[in-house]
């Protein structure tokens, strides 16, 4: 069953969607998760919410502020701090509601929210268990090697540009999410193949779905890491998905900060076969995903609510 929601976070009014399973009346074990780079709700991600309840687990997710049907006045802005805020409110009201276990919450996140979902792990005592899916691990390594070393030159000179013309004017400067001319146009991920893919979104199942995002959103991104934080997840359960050839988010990253976690309670999953954008296109692969996310919920989260 799928309720929408609302709950309050900076100020604003975020919005989202609660799903319960069929059977059961609660308290269930609960799974809080959003999106990526300028995602909404309503892109990929409710395939997994089903799924989870499916098996028994609720799931809350919802539109981080300033996107989709959630309030904030500076649309299309992306700051990692304000969205893993907005993950700890969705969390605050999650244990709110009686169908919702406040023992057994976990997090879930793909691409720039894998990356959340780490950090939420590291500083959340709440979050008893963690799925990160191709995350974002070092967003400044991420645009150098996503950009090539002449565009990001072009990248950076944009971005400098964008601050003083913000300063001057307090006007935003808007860059796509992914672009048919990576040649020539600036982006934040210069790929035609990801830009297909989301402008398909738009038109079928997401057209609150916007394919930009402000200049200062990259600024950020830039000044993103997880891996302070993640040397800290001592003792929460924490599944790592990496694509096999992901070289949007960068495998290797994936795999190089999941070996720094040092709990022992963690798992690595490598989907083969695949990159980033094929876990979104090909419906096997993100079934694939799906059932390990679930999985490790099954075993790491709703036992926590079991009789030992």
């Amino acid at each position: 069953m799928r309720t929408d929601i609302e709950f309050p976070s900076g100020g604003e009014t975020v919005r989202g969607w609660l799903f319960t399973p069929d059977e059961g009346s609660g308290p269930f074990p609960t799974v809080v998760m959003a999106g990526g780079w300028c995602y909404v709700k309503e892109i990929v991600q409710p395939r997994y919410a089903e799924m989870f309840a499916d098996n028994g687990i609720a799931a809350i997710l919802f539109d981080y502020r300033n996107f989709g049907d959630s309030g904030g006045d500076r649309r299309q802005h992306i700051d990692p701090g304000m969205q893993i805020e907005d993950y700890r409110n969705a969390i605050s009201y999650a244990e709110t509601l009686d169908v919702v276990d406040s023992e057994r919450i976990g997090s879930w996140g793909l691409s720039y929210s894998g990356g959340h979902s780490l950090v939420l792990a590291a500083i959340d005592s709440r979050v008893r268990c963690a799925v990160s899916q191709i995350p974002v691990i070092d967003g400044y390594l991420n645009m150098q090697l996503a950009n090539g070393t002449v565009n990001f030159r072009r990248l950076e000179q944009a971005i400098l540009a964008a601050r003083r013309r913000r300063f001057e004017t307090g006007e935003d400067t808007y860059f796509p999410h992914f672009t048919l001319d990576t040649e020539h146009e600036i982006s934040a991920w210069p790929n035609a193949d990801g830009y297909e893919l989301f402008e398909g979104f738009r038109t079928s199942v997401a057209p609150n779905y916007s394919l930009d995002a402000t200049a200062e959103s990259v600024e950020l991104l830039m000044q993103y890491d997880v891996r302070p934080f993640t040397r800290r997840i001592i003792d929460t359960p924490t599944l790592v998905i990496v694509a096999e050839n992901d070289d949007i988010t960068l495998w290797d990253e994936a795999m190089r900060v999941y070996q720094s976690i040092p709990t022992a309670k963690k798992r690595l999953t490598v989907i083969d076969k695949s990159d980033h954008l094929a876990l979104y296109s090909q419906q096997m692969l993100l079934e694939r995903c799906a059932r390990a996310a679930t999985e490790w919920f099954l075993e790491r989260l709703v036992p926590l609510g079991q009789p030992a």
